[in-house]
């Protein structure tokens, strides 16, 4: 599903992550950078925060990724020019430890963007994983340096899809700062 400005809908195909862990395109090495961003950001974390998110729900880098296989719509956070928030999902990929999203050239996400880079993103699965990430959104360059990515949405959507409705679409990785990621059911009793 193309969550974009449009009212397109694209049934994505089911394609296996490529890496050295199965199941993922992370590598260790990736795995390991996610994990120092989800240690700091916990140590960073204010107490009421580390009372919702205890150690006993928090999940590791490596769950993560086994996780959030393919696509995941997330909702990402932007501001308009006078500082008020906006929110709107949008087709999520983590890749390579980062996650990377695309909006629609003419949604108003992407002037917002293009003025303030600053984003929130959140993906919610009931209570089973609850993931919010903040940082900057950074272009992709699907043309150059960031081909591997175009190829891996091609994949993804079809390459006539892709060419047809998303080619000229901007994407971004997130450069985050800050990431919280837990399976809130693990605060449930055991049976």
């Amino acid at each position: 599903m193309v969550t974009h400005t449009s009212v397109l809908v694209i049934r994505h195909r089911s394609r296996p992550r490529s890496s050295s862990l199965p199941g993922m395109f992370e590598s260790p090495a990736e795995i390991e950078r996610l994990q120092e961003l989800l240690d700091a950001s916990y140590a960073a974390a204010g107490s009421h925060m580390e009372s919702i998110h205890s150690p006993r729900v928090r999940i590791t880098a490596e769950e993560l990724a086994e996780r959030l296989p393919g696509m995941q719509v997330f909702v990402v956070a932007t501001t308009t020019r006078d500082g008020r928030p906006r929110t709107g999902p949008v087709d999520t990929f983590l890749y390579h430890g980062d996650l990377c999203f695309g909006t629609a050239a003419t949604a108003l996400r992407a002037r917002h963007i293009a003025r303030n880079p600053a984003v929130s993103a959140t993906h919610v699965q009931g209570e089973g994983l609850v993931v919010t990430v903040h940082g900057t959104a950074r272009s992709l360059d699907l043309g150059g340096a960031d081909r591997h990515f175009a190829e891996f949405l091609r994949g993804h959507y079809g390459e006539a899809t892709f060419d047809e409705h998303l080619d000229a679409a901007p994407y971004y990785r997130i450069a985050a700062e800050r990431m919280f990621a837990a399976d809130m059911t693990r605060h449930l009793p055991a049976d």
